[in-house]
């Protein structure tokens, strides 16, 4: 016998010249194995992640149920369905999302819901800006750069540590965002509470005067009315949990340092918070284009108010305008189809101040 022979050297057919099966065949010949076909979808693939998907929506309600109760954080499902537990806690990320774009510079949520200003300007504005921070962070080996001097010398005549970081660290703190090596950590603003608003009002001996913002979005507008409620003698500013701006660095950087003197509250629901000041004795006024009275002579004005300012767009959501008890506009030409809310605020500020300074003579 030959040496291929004794070795095992495949021969035609479905065996070796050795008379023993030939290898990968199964002792059959090629022309007699099938093929296994197209591949099936993955929801039919058995172990694959689709088709535990699929098999666990296709159990009955209670299995449902329990994955739902995994979404929500239990971490756990059924005993044979960890992918409805897998799917469950990504749809639990998704419902997170993203941080939301910044309107100041270049801004990040750091981990842990701080606010990162990140970039040389922005931090340097909003240094110059007195903006509360707890920490500003430098990278290493930076090119010379007067703004970093200056970012520097603010922060430590604010009495702020400066923190040096690397490039990777200042990457993780920003959530990726341009840094140029340089980032300020913003201090949590602390709201104050709605109540707090009135009791501010009552310790100074005054009327109380109330701005409420519903559906302003741009912090910018929010740092403006604060501005104007600190230039007009009025004693907070009042603005929903949800859909609504913030204290965000921008806020503190348009109220040019008024945000350390006007407290902002918050309001779980802002119908239900401007009922419980109309039941205390306040007026709720809202300014809307189509009100019937003019701001200038709002008659109660001298009263205690809450003013109300809407988003330029939308205005006044239907809900807020059915709790106020008077809507007063202010006159404008019909070349100007809205005003800004800081700006509308400012004016309808000033004549509140202007009515109340009168009547008080």
């Amino acid at each position: 016998m030959s040496g291929a022979a004794k070795q095992g050297r495949p021969g035609p057919g479905g065996r070796s010249k050795s008379g023993k099966p030939r290898a990968g065949t199964g002792g059959y010949g090629k022309r007699r194995l099938e093929g296994k076909g197209p591949t099936p979808p993955a929801e039919l693939r058995p172990g694959h992640p689709a088709q535990r998907r699929a098999a666990a929506a296709a159990r009955p309600g209670p299995s449902r149920d329990t994955s739902r109760g995994t979404a929500s954080g239990t971490g756990r499902g059924p005993a044979g369905s960890a992918a409805a537990g897998t799917a469950g806690r990504g749809t639990s990320r998704d419902r997170t999302g993203p941080a939301p774009a910044s309107r100041y510079g270049a801004k990040s949520r750091a981990p842990g819901g701080t606010e990162m200003v990140a970039g040389r300007n922005a931090v340097l504005e909003a240094l110059r800006a007195a903006v509360p921070a707890t920490a500003l962070h430098i990278g290493p080996r930076l090119d010379a750069d007067d703004r970093i001097s200056e970012a520097i010398k603010l922060a430590a005549d604010a009495r702020i540590p400066v923190v040096e970081a690397g490039r990777d660290e200042l990457d993780r703190i920003t959530s990726g965002a341009v840094h140029q090596g340089l980032a300020l950590r913003i201090k949590p603003y602390a709201y104050a509470h709605p109540d707090d608003l009135m009791a501010r009002a009552r310790a100074a001996g005054q009327q109380p005067l109330i701005v409420a913002l519903d559906g302003v979005t741009d912090p910018r507008n929010l740092g403006a009315v604060v501005r104007s409620v600190a230039a007009f003698g009025g004693h907070g500013v009042l603005v929903p949990v949800r859909r609504s701006a913030g204290v965000t660095a921008g806020a503190w950087k348009a109220s040019a340092g008024a945000l350390a003197a006007v407290p902002v509250a918050q309001a779980a629901n802002l119908v239900r918070v401007l009922t419980g000041y109309q039941e205390a004795g306040l007026f709720v006024a809202g300014l809307d284009g189509a009100g019937d009275t003019p701001i200038g002579e709002l008659e109660l004005a001298d009263s205690p108010l809450v003013l109300v300012v809407g988003s330029e767009g939308r205005g006044l959501s239907r809900l807020v305008t059915q709790r106020c008890d008077v809507l007063t506009r202010i006159p404008i030409s019909t070349a100007a189809q809205s005003l800004n809310a800081g700006v509308a605020a400012s004016i309808a500020l000033y004549e509140v101040a202007r009515a109340r300074a009168a009547a008080s003579r």
